[in-house]
Formats: C-alpha cells, structure tokens, sequence
C-alpha cells in the first residue's frame, strides 16, 4: 500500500474550508462563533445560506478529490479505503488549525462517494428523512452514519472499504459525542435556529 495517497488525503481532508469562507465573508474566526464548530452547521446559524452552502459543497468535493487523488495514485482497494478515513481525520483534526476541525460529516460524504457511492446515496436520503422530520443536523448525520457500513457491507464492497467505513463512523459519532450528550438532555438546537450575534 502506498502512503503517498493517504498523506495526499489527510491534507486535502484538513483544508479548513469553514474557516475560511467566514475568514472571507464575515472577516470573522468561526471557531469564536456559534458551536465554534467549523463545519457548515456552524457556518448557517452564524453567517446564512449562501456562505454555509459553499461550505457543505466545498466540503463534500475535498473528500471526493481527496479519495480519488489517493485512487489515482495507487487503486489498490486498501490505499483507497485508508485514504477516506484520512481524508475524514483531516477534517476533524486539521493540522492548519493545530488539530481542531470539523465533525467529518460532508468530507465524509464526498470521501464516500467517491469510494462506494451506491451505498453513500441512500445515506443522504437517511440524512434528509431525519432532519426533515425532526430538524436536527447531527441526529440525522448520526443517522446516515449508521447506515454506511452496512450498506457498504449489503452491496458487496470490499471488506477494507467495510472496515473503513466502521473507522469512519466511529470518528463522526465520537466528533458528535457533545451533540448526542445535548439530543439525551433535550438542548440540541434545531435546523433554523441562528446563533448569537457575532
């Protein structure tokens, strides 16, 4: 297995998109803001739309790009699988931000669509069902998250793509630990509600 890809991913992955769109923007450090998450969640309730959509986006096509570098470096199917979980890693600890980052959600996303998209589809619909319905971001990620290894295992991946799906899931639900704690205690904000001024 080359380490060339995944190092490639790892810093593709920790490319602070959040932060930067607020940096431009809002003139503002995201990370004092809101959450002081630097994923698009955070990005919506403290600057709107249009700059939390360029960051979902963004966000979604480095881990595309960042698997499909590793892809293009060395296809083997472990090189690739280990490249995803970089790529998701350097979303959640980014060496540009002295290892603070974002919950991996849509780097995860794009990281997956690029590795096993059939199983990455229905994640979104999971994710979308569950924020339409109760309009909170993190149980529905939680939710979709749940689903990707086993959609990756129903459809006939690679095992290494299974594992690292699992590797996967378990640092988005760990990433997630603060929001799970405020789902059980009834405080989690819900889709819409805006942070305080900054």
């Amino acid at each position: 297995m080359s380490v060339l890809g995944p190092v490639a991913a790892y810093l593709i992955g920790a490319i602070p998109i959040g932060y930067l769109v607020a940096r431009l923007r809002g003139g503002i450090d995201i990370r004092g803001a809101g959450s002081g998450n630097i994923g698009a969640t955070n990005v919506l309730r403290t600057l709107g739309a249009l700059p939390a959509a360029a960051t979902l986006i963004a966000d979604i096509l480095k881990g595309f790009a960042a698997v499909s570098l590793a892809r293009f470096v060395d296809p083997a199917p472990s090189t690739v699988a280990v490249a995803a979980v970089c790529a998701i890693a350097g979303n959640c600890w980014s060496v540009f931000l002295a290892f603070r980052g974002g919950k991996g959600v849509a780097t995860g996303l794009g990281a997956f669509l690029a590795l096993a998209w059939v199983a990455a589809l229905p994640a979104i619909l999971v994710w979308a069902l569950v924020v339409a319905s109760f309009r909170y971001v993190s149980l529905g990620s939680i939710m979709a998250c749940v689903w990707l290894p086993l959609g990756v295992a129903l459809l006939g991946y690679p095992r290494v793509f299974v594992a690292a799906a699992v590797v996967s899931v378990a640092i988005i639900i760990f990433r997630h630990r603060d929001n799970l704690s405020r789902l059980l205690k009834g405080d989690e904000r819900r889709l819409g509600e805006r942070a305080a001024s900054v």
